[in-house]
């Protein structure tokens, strides 16, 4: 029965857009997965896609990509993507799957349209740049 399903809450991974320098010193976005648990996560899939319905009801949909990460250690973080900033008009979507203690969890992070600008900036843990992070 589905009331005897009872899946474990995913706490202490965080999705974070940063931005950063690139050996040109031009403003960079890359988005990471944070895993701010005292255990490694392992086998971390990530499937990331934008999209948007205009008021005109007019889709606006990216491409669905799919990333292997792999590990990721205790307090300690991995480049999901680089993302453009044209997309940031879209909400962007990282659906995170992964195993922890041999039981797989998953937990889906969405940026909502216009939320990556820097008047939501804060300093992501781990990282210690600026961003934009939901837990």
């Amino acid at each position: 029965m589905k009331k005897d399903i009872n899946p474990s809450k995913v706490e202490d991974i965080s999705v974070a857009v940063v931005q950063e320098k690139n050996e040109l010193n031009e403003d960079i976005w890359n988005v990471y997965l944070i895993n701010q648990k005292a255990e490694t996560i392992e086998n971390v899939l990530v499937s990331s896609k934008g999209y948007l319905t205009e008021v005109n009801g007019n889709e606006i949909k990216t491409s669905a990509l799919r990333h292997s990460i792999g590990n990721v250690s205790p307090n300690d973080y991995a480049l999901i993507e680089p993302i453009m900033e044209n997309v940031f008009a879209l909400h962007n979507e990282y659906w995170v799957s992964f195993f922890i203690n041999n039981e797989m969890l998953d937990k889906k992070y969405i940026f909502l349209s216009e939320t990556i600008k820097k008047e939501n900036f804060i300093t992501i843990p781990v990282i210690n740049k600026p961003g934009v992070m939901i837990k």
